[in-house]
């Protein structure tokens, strides 16, 4: 058998495959509308789809030296929005109160490096799983006291309000205190002056400040949490879910996001 050919026509049975996946998705939307659910057609009359981001979680959302948001999830929801035909707003919101602004239809959907959690899925519907992450400890570099999560003990440790990292945290035996802050950034800026002792992060954000400080951050070999990252949509609508969920996996299928990935990270992450 010839294997390149073969995986050729892998590959195209592939992009067919996923070609009818895409087509079906589109008529389960216009179904569901079709039964009261405008969510989709709302959206396409617009010619916006709305999103609620933390846009100073990088790299994955933040503003760069202009002020122009950029990240991993901000071009992956730019080629979202060009495979649906429409343009993407961004809505900042502060993380505490981001799920609430989406049920009062502050906009459309969280694409935001959301972890999808059982509390969390009791309130919205989630997408797939399309980057998978963990729980981290970063501490000062020159602070050799702190090698493993009971060595937090009777330390201050920072996180994120109303993120994953703050339940991580937490759950932490026999910390002193848990300072909590609206942006990770200011989180980073008190561990460098010594105000907290470890910052309990998402990896790739944690992962981001080490690389932009050389010397003055390290991450501790001991991850906290495995997490499966989603876009967060309202309930009801089910026919803007399935439309963004079926081009999400077409930009997985035809490489798009493999190349957003290597972009950012270095690698494709969209696997774990």
């Amino acid at each position: 058998m010839n294997v390149k050919k073969f995986g050729e026509g892998a590959k195209k049975l592939g992009q067919i495959v996923l070609l009818a996946m895409l087509t079906a998705a589109l008529a389960l939307g216009g179904a569901a509308a079709a039964a009261g659910d405008d969510s989709l057609a709302r959206v396409k009359a617009a010619g916006v789809l709305r999103i609620g981001v933390d846009d100073a979680f990088p790299p994955m959302e933040y503003r760069d030296e202009q002020g122009k948001l950029i990240g991993f999830d901000v071009d992956l929801a730019d080629e979202i929005g060009r495979r649906l035909g429409v343009a993407i707003e961004w809505v900042p919101t502060g993380w505490d109160g981001v799920i609430l602004a989406l049920e009062s239809g502050k906009f459309d959907m969280i694409l935001s490096s959301m972890t999808i959690t059982v509390e969390r899925a009791k309130k919205m519907d989630f997408s797939p799983p399309y980057i998978w992450g963990a729980q981290i400890i970063a501490v000062r570099d020159k602070d050799k006291s702190i090698n493993s999560a009971a060595d937090l003990a009777g330390k201050v440790v920072g996180s994120q309000l109303g993120s994953t990292g703050e339940e991580a945290a937490r759950k932490l035996a026999g910390i002193k205190d848990l300072k909590l802050y609206g942006q990770f950034t200011d989180a980073f800026t008190d561990l460098a002056i010594g105000r907290v002792q470890a910052v309990v992060v998402d990896e790739f954000v944690g992962r981001y400040y080490i690389a932009r400080r050389p010397g003055v951050y390290r991450v501790l070999a001991e991850r906290l949490s495995e997490e499966e990252v989603g876009i967060a949509f309202r309930k009801a609508d089910r026919a803007l879910r399935e439309a963004v969920c079926a081009a999400l996996e077409a930009i997985k299928a035809d490489g798009t996001y493999a190349a957003i990935s290597k972009k950012w990270f270095g690698v494709d992450v969209s696997k774990r």
